[in-house]
């Protein structure tokens, strides 16, 4: 676990993102999991909220011990969070205020909202000509910008449900908003490198970030498969296309995954199982010969394991050099991830809580004792400039007013980048 201590509101930006300020209008999952990301290395992050809040506010239950939304609060640290009306004119000068100010602006509104508001790339650069913008849509600025990009629609018209789930059920979609948090990391990567262009040239850039094309690219082997072959895969439950066994199996008393991606792997297991002869089997001689005849190997393979428990089997899988591991459940995963040393959850101390409205409860009205919220750790590690966990997720309009912080050191000028050769 990583811990960390509230910050003070007007402290200097610090990390190594600690000069960037961030505008961020987005909302929901993609916007703010991409700008906590920023946050995390130092960036100055103000979210813009309409009076209501961003919609995950109200995505409750579950709620934390102090009635916040957690879906909220898993995506929202080290945040400051500002109510601003784009309706009333005050409130939309002042975010075209923050907006021409920042270093990078984001947004997931469908095509043409920002525009409305005289807060799209164009208006923004035409001001702010360093400005770096990030525009996240379900499917980009054409022909699919009616489409509302819910990641749900994406999953299903990305292909990605038709290769998740039973064989011979229906489709599934993963159990997560997995395409936003990818656009999410996408967003990130395509800011950082214009950032990284801004150093050079002293111009910023407009950042597109489609849910769909982010997906797409995500399903690598299987869209090359398809690219190449012209057939598309087909839902094959827990198992490989390619490689066998690669599946999830039965023990004695709980499910495991067996991973073997080569023959060394399969003799080995072989081995461990008290089977030897599977190796030498002419149907099980080479992954391509596994393949073929994956379902008598799968009957052989837990015909074994039924004889112990799951426990038993990865241990001495493991110790034999195969990849082998629990399914387990999300609270076992992230206790799994801190054995290993990897301190998965990062713990920020909140001061008093103030009170959290529209939860319905008198209870969840008054405001409550200091306490840490817990999230899960920043999953980029830096050597020298590490993630750091300053404030929990902002109340709704909590720094009402604010401006940005002070830099910490002063922007990168342009470098002359012309070869010179030597003197």
């Amino acid at each position: 676990m990583v811990a960390s201590g509230r910050a003070e509101e007007d402290e200097v930006g610090h990390g190594v993102l600690g000069d960037i300020r961030v505008a961020d209008f987005s909302r929901v999952l993609a916007g703010p999991y991409a700008t906590m990301l920023l946050a995390d290395f130092g960036a100055d992050v103000i979210k813009i909220e309409a009076p209501a809040g961003d919609d995950t506010r109200h995505w409750a239950p579950p709620v934390d011990a102090t009635g916040r939304a957690t879906y909220f609060g898993g995506v929202n640290r080290n945040k400051r969070s500002v109510v601003l009306d784009l309706a009333d004119a005050a409130g939309l000068a002042e975010a075209r205020r923050l907006a021409t100010s920042a270093d990078v602006v984001i947004e997931n509104f469908r095509p043409g909202v920002m525009a409305r508001f005289g807060l799209d790339h164009e208006a923004v650069r035409a001001v702010n000509p360093g400005v770096v913008y990030c525009s996240i849509t379900g499917f980009g600025t054409g022909e699919g910008t009616a489409l509302p990009g819910y990641d749900l629609l994406v999953q299903a018209v990305g292909g990605l449900m038709s290769i998740t789930g039973p064989r011979d059920g229906e489709a599934s979609k993963v159990g997560v908003a997995l395409v936003d948090v990818l656009a999410g990391q996408n967003a990130v990567a395509g800011i950082l490198l214009a950032l990284r262009e801004r150093d050079r040239t002293g111009e910023g850039q407009l950042v597109e970030v489609s849910l769909l094309q982010s997906l797409l690219s995500a399903l690598t082997n299987q869209a090359s498969s398809t690219l190449a072959t012209g057939t598309p895969p087909r839902r094959m439950g827990n198992q490989h296309p390619s490689i066998a066994p690669y599946a999830v199996f039965r023990a004695a008393d709980r499910d495991l995954v067996i991973a073997v991606g080569n023959d060394k792997q399969f003799r080995a297991l072989a081995e461990v199982l008290g089977a030897p002869e599977l190796a030498d089997d002419a149907r099980f001689r080479g992954n391509a010969a596994r393949v073929a005849h994956r379902d008598e190997l799968r009957a052989a393979i837990e015909q074994a394991l039924a004889a112990a428990s799951e426990a038993h089997w990865v241990d001495a899988l493991t110790r034999a050099g195969v990849p082998a591991g629990i399914v387990n459940d999300v609270a076992e995963a992230i206790a799994f991830a801190e054995s290993l040393g990897l301190e998965p959850v990062a713990e920020i101390e909140e001061a008093d809580a103030p009170a959290r409205p529209g939860l319905g409860t008198l209870a969840a009205l008054a405001p409550r004792p200091a306490q840490a919220h817990r999230s899960i750790a920043n999953p980029i590690g830096l050597s020298a400039s590490p993630a750091d966990y300053r404030t929990a997720p902002p109340a709704l309009g909590e720094h009402g007013g604010a401006d940005w912080l002070p830099r910490a050191r002063p922007l990168a000028r342009p470098q002359d980048s012309s070869p010179k050769g030597p003197r």
